[in-house]
C-alpha cells in the first residue's frame, strides 16, 4: 500500500516510522527543510520538501499511485486542504488531523473522508483511567460490551506462578481470557503453559460489567478516585479536565503560567487552580495528598511530568498517569512510580491503523511498552473461517481471539465457540501474524 504523509512532526513522524517498518511504501512531505532532513536520515522512505497541499508536491509524491493519504500537521486548515486536492488527484481516502471544533462542524463538501483528533482520544483514554483506578489500559469494544483490561501483577494476584491452563478453572464465576503479558519489553501471547510473575503487564479480556473482577485477578486492589491533580494546562489537559468535571470528580490543576491558570480557573469555578512549580513538594504539602488521589501528568515536557508524577507518588497518591512524547521513555518508566503511560502519538496510531489493515476494521488498540495490537475485525461471508471453531483456526501462534461481538450480544469465546459470517472478531496480535490475521478473516 502506499501511503502519504503529510506533515513530520512528532504524530507524522511516528506513524511514519511504524508504517515503513511494516514495510509499507510510505512518503513524507514536510514544508519545514530541517525537519525533512532528520526524518530522510531516519527512516527509509522517500521525503519531499515542501507544501502537502500543493497539487504539484503530491504529484511528484505519486498522489496518482496512493491508496491513502494522511494529513497530520500542525495546521487543521493544511490538512483539510491537503485531503480535499488529493481526493481531487485519485487518491481513494483521505484522513486528516483536526483539532478545531469549529473546523470539524464544517467540512461538508469538502473532500476529507476521515477526521481525527488524537489529543481528544488520548483525553478520553485518561479519564477512563482516572474512574478505574490502578489499569494501565481499559479499551472497550462493541460499544461497551467487551472490556481489554491491562495492568502491572502484583504480588496480590492470584494468578501467580501457576500455569494458566491449570487455574482457570478456580475462576469459573465470569468468562475471562489472558490474552498476553509483556515481560522485560518482550510479548508473550497467553497460552495454557503460560505463567504470571509479578511486574508483568497482563491484559485481560471480559464482558465490560465484570472489569473489577479482571482488577483482582492481576491484582489491583486500591481505594476509589476521590479527587484528580492535574499537571499541566495543555489542550489534553484541559479536554481531560472537562471530562472529569462532567462526571462530578473534583480537580486540582498545577501549572507554573499564571495565565494560563486563570483560564481554567474561568473555564471550571469548582476546580482548586494552583499557579506553580508541579515539581516543588511544597507546591502538594497542603493538599493532603493520599490513597485517593490520582496524579495526571499532561504537560508538554517529559521531565516535568515524571519529576510531577514521582512527587506526588511519594506524597502519598495512589495512581499515576504520564504522559510521554518520548517513546524510548516508556519502557524505563515502569515500576519507578509511573503507573499508566499515555501519548497522542499513540492514540492517533490507533486511529490511523484501522485505514491501514486489510479487511473490515471497526477499531484498533496499540500499546505503549509493545508494537503489538488489538484490532475488531468483521468476519467475511466467504472467509475460510466462517463454520470452523477457535480450535480448528488455523490462527498464527502470534495471535489470540480475545472476545466476539455477534448481533446484540457480546461473549468471551472458548476453543468451541464456532466463527460465524459477519461476527466482529476482537483479537490481540503482534506484527508478524497481521497478514495472516487479515487474510483468514477476509476474502
Amino acid at each position: 500500500m502506499r501511503i502519504i504523509i503529510v506533515g513530520a512532526g512528532a504524530i507524522g513522524g511516528y506513524i511514519a516510522e511504524r508504517l515503513s517498518l511494516e514495510g509499507q511504501d510510505v512518503v513524507v512531505i514536510e514544508i519545514n527543510p530541517k525537519r525533512a532532513a532528520e526524518i530522510r536520515d531516519r527512516l527509509d522512505a522517500l521525503v519531499i520538501t515542501g507544501n502537502g497541499a500543493s497539487a504539484s508536491i503530491l504529484a511528484e509524491a505519486g498522489a496518482d499511485e496512493a491508496d491513502l493519504l494522511l494529513a497530520v500537521s500542525t495546521s487543521d486548515g493544511a490538512n483539510i486542504i491537503a485531503c480535499h486536492t488529493a481526493t481531487k488527484m485519485g487518491v481513494p481516502r483521505t484522513v486528516a488531523r483536526v483539532q478545531d471544533p469549529g473546523l470539524k462542524d464544517g467540512l461538508e463538501g469538502l473532500a476529507v473522508d476521515f477526521v481525527i483528533d488524537p489529543v481528544e482520544s488520548a483525553a478520553n483514554e485518561i479519564a477512563a483511567l482516572v474512574s478505574e483506578s490502578g489499569v494501565s489500559e481499559l479499551i472497550e469494544f462493541g460499544g461497551g460490551q467487551l472490556a481489554l483490561v491491562g495492568g502491572t501483577a502484583t504480588a496480590l494476584s492470584p494468578l501467580l506462578g501457576i500455569p494458566l491452563r491449570r487455574i482457570r478453572g478456580r475462576f469459573t464465576e465470569f468468562r475471562w481470557l489472558a490474552i498476553a503479558v509483556v515481560r522485560n519489553g518482550i510479548t508473550i501471547v497467553a497460552h495454557g503453559d503460560t505463567t504470571i510473575r509479578e511486574g508483568d503487564h497482563l491484559l485481560l479480556m471480559v464482558r465490560s460489567h465484570n472489569v473489577d473482577r479482571a482488577k483482582t485477578l492481576i491484582g489491583i486492589h486500591g481505594p476509589k478516585i476521590r479527587r484528580a491533580l492535574i499537571i499541566g494546562t495543555t489542550r489534553v489537559a484541559r479536554l481531560t479536565a472537562d471530562q472529569l468535571v462532567e462526571i462530578r470528580l473534583p480537580i486540582v490543576v498545577v501549572d507554573p503560567d499564571m495565565g494560563r491558570c486563570r483560564d481554567v480557573a474561568e473555564r471550571h469555578p469548582s476546580a482548586l487552580v494552583i499557579a506553580g512549580d508541579p515539581t516543588d513538594p511544597e507546591v502538594y504539602n497542603d493538599l493532603g495528598i493520599d490513597q485517593g488521589d490520582a496524579v495526571v501528568a499532561l504537560t508538554g515536557i517529559d521531565s516535568m511530568n515524571l519529576i510531577g508524577s514521582l512527587v506526588a507518588k511519594a506524597l502519598g497518591a495512589s495512581t499515576t498517569i504520564t504522559r510521554v512524547t518520548r517513546m524510548s521513555y516508556v519502557g524505563l518508566l515502569a515500576g519507578i512510580g509511573v503507573d499508566t503511560t499515555v501519548s497522542t502519538r499513540l492514540a492517533a496510531a490507533a486511529q490511523i491503523l484501522r485505514f491501514v489493515r486489510r479487511g473490515n476494521i471497526y477499531s484498533v488498540a496499540t500499546f505503549s511498552d509493545t508494537d503489538a495490537e488489538v484490532i475488531e475485525i468483521e468476519v467475511e461471508p466467504d472467509s475460510e473461517a466462517v463454520g470452523r471453531t477457535l480450535l480448528e483456526l488455523p490462527l498464527p501462534s502470534g495471535a489470540v481471539i480475545g472476545g466476539i461481538l455477534r448481533g446484540d450480544s457480546s461473549f468471551v469465546p472458548s476453543g468451541v465457540t464456532s466463527i460465524r459470517a459477519h461476527d466482529h472478531l476482537i483479537i490481540f496480535t503482534i506484527p508478524t501474524a497481521m497478514a495472516r490475521v487479515e487474510s483468514l478473516f477476509t476474502t
